[in-house]
């Protein structure tokens, strides 16, 4: 039984790799450089923060549709823009079912 599962997972992640090895180097300098140079600096973030905190503090029953819809518009934009620059970890799916996997067994 283990002999098959060890057998399938092996089958499973060598024809996931195939894509993976499929990319040209050229398209992988290029994120790496854009990656590098639109790095946010920690007093860029803290002050992201500070004002998100400050937003999720403020009163809105009193404020206008506008209003919110501004603050939720800026919301998003430092959201998107934390993701863009900031850092953030991907974790792909069949690394995902790896880590499931290997948690189930061990």
């Amino acid at each position: 039984m283990k002999k098959t599962i060890f057998i399938a997972l092996l089958a499973i992640f060598s024809l996931n790799a195939a894509p993976l090895f499929a990319t040209t180097s050229a398209t992988n300098a290029t994120e790496a450089t854009t990656e590098a140079t639109s790095k946010l600096s920690e007093e860029e973030i803290s002050n992201y923060r500070a004002r998100v905190e400050e937003i999720r503090k403020m009163d809105k029953s009193d404020m206008t549709v506008s209003e919110k819809s501004e603050l939720k518009s800026e919301l998003k934009d430092i959201k998107a823009t934390m993701h863009r620059d900031g850092t953030l970890i991907y974790v792909g799916g069949s690394t995902l079912l790896l880590i499931i996997i290997l948690l189930l067994i061990l």
